[in-house]
């Protein structure tokens, strides 16, 4: 081999690079994309459920669920509950036997201030995937980052063993209450902060470091690291790679499958950004949260009230469109 030959196969992409920094996990619910990018995690929620039920490849998974929730239940309502739910294991499932490690399956945005409903919810999802031989050591369940959701990750870590992703982040305040209830990991969105920012200010464009998605995160992952929280933080929603190369070095990053595409396409070098040892140098003072100062907070911050809310709303209805998917299927 020439040393021209030598060089060349030594050129890592992007991509490669930035799993030699950071775990890096699939945001998607096609099964064929995470084989092309061999993601370590993967992370569903119902939209991303709704597009891969959509697709033609996946019509038998959806005839699936809805078979054995039609046999589950008596009434038509019952039915769909339960069809739903097993949509969400069955897709978890055949994710799990494609990734080595953990899937993120998420409870109806719909109970999203209700904690014991959240919790039932998610100890029978988990009650199904051990009934497909997974471990709950394998699965993360997502719930929304609403004071009530916090609150039934911090039950549902503490006396079920239940492995808990907190999703829909997007301020510090959420992040601390999180960190204190000892949640297994956070998903601080970050191009959504950054589609706030486009939306409601005169500034349109912001670049590496200044995008407030990735100052977001950056915080959030020093505060944890210099105190020493458990938490693990997974940036996620991002817009472009330049956010992802900004936070290499994060516990985690959870990124699309046309962004994975773009990094594995380029030889772009990605250098270790975010780091334990940074975290600790930081000036940042711990503080803690007990209900109404969690509401207050959330609620003087203008972004995060509005993306937390309409994130909710979203989910919600893309719910109810696979939950409609799953009802045609039942009637035949």
């Amino acid at each position: 081999m020439s040393e021209s030959q030598s060089k060349k196969t030594k050129i890592m992409s992007s991509l490669s690079q930035l799993k030699d920094l950071t775990t890096v996990v699939a945001d998607t619910g096609d099964f064929e994309a995470m084989e092309q990018f061999n993601p370590t995690d993967a992370t569903t929620n119902p939209s991303l459920i709704l597009a891969a039920a959509n697709q033609k490849k996946y019509s038998q998974l959806i005839g699936k669920a809805a078979e054995i929730g039609k046999k589950a239940a008596s009434t038509l309502a019952e039915q769909v509950s339960e069809a739903y739910d097993i949509c969400c294991v069955v897709f978890g499932k055949e994710i799990l036997n494609v990734i080595p490690g953990r899937v993120s399956t998420e409870i109806d945005a719909r109970l999203s201030f209700n904690k014991e409903a959240s919790i039932e919810k998610a100890k029978r999802l988990i009650a199904l995937y051990e009934g497909l031989g997974v471990s709950k050591e394998r699965v993360l369940i997502k719930l929304a980052s609403t004071w009530e959701g916090i609150q039934a990750a911090k039950e549902l870590e503490e006396k079920y063993g239940i492995h808990c992703n907190l999703t829909l982040l997007f301020s510090f305040t959420q992040a601390v209450a999180c960190a204190e209830a000892g949640v297994t990991l956070i998903s601080p969105f970050v191009g959504r902060i950054l589609d706030w920012y486009v939306a409601n200010t005169d500034k349109k464009s912001y670049e590496g470091k200044e995008d407030p998605g990735v100052v977001s995160v950056t915080k959030i992952y020093n505060y944890y690291k210099k105190f020493g929280y458990k938490t693990v933080v997974m940036g996620a929603s991002f817009r472009n790679v330049d956010e992802i190369k900004e936070l290499a070095g994060c516990d985690l990053l959870t990124i699309s499958p046309k962004l994975l595409e773009e990094l594995e396409k380029s030889n772009e070098p990605v250098h270790k950004v975010l780091s334990v040892e940074s975290a600790k140098k930081s000036d940042l003072q711990k503080i803690s949260l007990n209900e109404a100062e969690f509401r207050w907070l959330l609620n003087e911050d203008q972004m995060a009230t509005e993306k937390l809310s309409e994130g909710i709303r979203k989910f919600a209805v893309d719910v109810r469109k696979l939950e409609k998917l799953l009802q045609e299927r039942i009637q035949g």
